[in-house]
Formats: C-alpha cells, sequence, structure tokens
C-alpha cells in the first residue's frame, strides 16, 4: 500500500483521491476549500483544509512522506506553481501536475515535473477515438497517431 497527496480536490483532483482509496492506498486530500474537504472526510485516509502555498503546511503534513503528489489545482495557476516548488523545496520527487494552459505546462516543463496533466485534452482524444473505431473498447497510445 503506497500513500499519496492530492492538492486540490475540485472534480478531477477528487476522482483521483477517490480511486486511490478504491485501490487500497493511503490518501491525504489537501483543499482551501471546506466544501470539497468535507465533501471526501469520510472516503479518504486523511482530508484536510491547507493552503498548499505555504511550504511550512506541507511540512507540517508532511507531505515528504508520500510516495508520490499529484497537484490538481485548477484554475489558480500561480497557486499550482507555488506548490510546486514548495513540494521540490520539501525534496519529493514524484510529481504529477495538472496543467491548464499551454504557459502552464511550460513552466512545469522547466520545473522538472514527472507528469503533467491535461484532463480535458486527453478525455477529448479518447471520445474521438472512441468513436472513430466504435468496435474497439480500449485503445492506447504508441506514438505519433499510432494506437
Amino acid at each position: 500500500m503506497a500513500q499519496f497527496a492530492v492538492i486540490g480536490l475540485g472534480s478531477f483532483g477528487a476522482t483521483v483521491a477517490q480511486e486511490l482509496t478504491k485501490l487500497n492506498h493511503d490518501v491525504i486530500g489537501i483543499d482551501t476549500v471546506k466544501k470539497n474537504v468535507e465533501n471526501l472526510a469520510d472516503v479518504l485516509t486523511h482530508a484536510v483544509i491547507a493552503d498548499a502555498t505555504d511550504e511550512h503546511v506541507l511540512d507540517e503534513l508532511n507531505i515528504q512522506n508520500c510516495d508520490a503528489v499529484v497537484v490538481a489545482i485548477g484554475e489558480d495557476i500561480e497557486a499550482s506553481i507555488l506548490c510546486v516548488l514548495n513540494l521540490k523545496n520539501l525534496g519529493i520527487d514524484k510529481i504529477w501536475v495538472k496543467a491548464k494552459t499551454k504557459a502552464h505546462h511550460t513552466i512545469l516543463s522547466h520545473l522538472n515535473i514527472n507528469k503533467i496533466i491535461h484532463p480535458e485534452e486527453d478525455m477529448g482524444v479518447r471520445v474521438a477515438q472512441a468513436l472513430n473505431y466504435p468496435m474497439v473498447s480500449r485503445y492506447m497510445s504508441l506514438d505519433d497517431g499510432h494506437y
């Protein structure tokens, strides 16, 4: 059983956190929005109302003990980047981040993020592939245009 942190418990972050919990992992969910945290308090191992742009808060939560951290902060790109910088300062190696814009992606790339996620685009590709190949129930991208 691994331990994960999900920072940002909107639709995407909440889904990631719940799925990791279903897969029998310890999950700490962090958000500044009380309602988001309350919605998952009974589901996750820990759900905390906290500001992930504050390095001391992340340190107090022992976030560095996690096997990986998912930053799913959606609308506030500055908060996402500050959170990532804090995680890097704490020595966390495995960080996956949801990127909102191309500029956000570029900044994250320069910060050597393990995985940059574009949920809307990724799902758009999956929907288009499903419509194009209705007889295929699952597909996997191999490389440039090959599935």
